[in-house]
């Protein structure tokens, strides 16, 4: 079980960050504050990794157990290295088409590693924005941004109630929607894509609800038969490289 990785001490408002990878990204992209590090005694090997990126006065180093560690991140996949940090600050409303052109929606996303891996996705790809749904959905949590080696800290991201006020909110906005599907849609190689734009990915069992499917354009990437279809992670990257290589 993946423990909920925002807390409360002492009216303190803190995330868990864990793994290399994430922790760099996090002091990279300068958005947060660093309140502590966990590690082990003697130093993990991966120390050496982030030590060049940490402040010069780090406020506090605790030193305990990797059964510690597990507890904190939730996860044995933390390479020896927790850190609380401030909270993720989300934008507090929708994004400006002009300034975001390229955003993507996920509509009930549930597994925390499908989550951080389509984030990974959407920095490689060049996305402007994303938007997250409070619905049924997986939190940003330590487990989602270690899949997401870190990248989702660079992010613009927005939470929202549900998928379909972001989506009447995207539409007033002026952006052109694009849902992805495993059935009844254009051939997603051969859509002309047109910006602003925002693709959205759906559920891993159900897909895009479907009070909001009629909302926009719906496309579907080719697969060998109709009866399988990829991860929504993988099905999220592929579309995001293909609309990143027409726009």
């Amino acid at each position: 079980m993946v423990k909920k990785n925002s807390k409360k001490s002492k009216d303190l408002q803190y995330d868990v960050i864990c793994g290399v990878h994430s922790i760099i990204e996090m002091l990279k992209a300068k958005r947060r504050k660093l309140y502590s590090i966990y590690t082990t005694k003697p130093l993990p090997n991966a120390w050496d990794r982030i030590k060049s990126y940490l402040p010069k006065s780090i406020p506090n180093i605790q030193y305990v157990s990797k059964e510690k560690l597990d507890y904190m991140a939730g996860t044995q996949d933390h390479m020896g290295i927790v850190a609380l940090v401030s909270q993720f600050q989300y934008q507090s409303k929708m994004f400006d088409p002009a300034k975001k052109p390229f955003v993507l929606l996920l509509d009930s996303i549930q597994d925390v590693r499908n989550l951080g891996a389509i984030l990974r996705s959407a920095y490689c790809t060049g996305v402007t924005g994303v938007i997250l749904c409070r619905k049924n959905a997986a939190p940003l949590n330590a487990a989602a941004i270690l899949s997401s080696a870190g990248l989702s800290e660079h992010l613009d991201i927005i939470v929202m109630p549900t998928a379909q006020m972001a989506v009447s909110e995207l539409k007033t906005a002026g952006y052109n929607l694009y849902m992805a599907a495993l059935e009844n849609g254009k051939d997603a190689t051969k859509v002309t894509y047109n910006k602003p734009l925002c693709l959205v990915i759906g559920n891993e069992a159900v897909g895009i609800s479907k009070n909001i499917l009629k909302e926009g354009e719906i496309v579907t990437l080719p697969q060998r038969v109709p009866d399988i279809s990829y991860n929504a992670s993988v099905a999220a990257g592929i579309l995001l490289f293909l609309i990143s290589q027409k726009i």
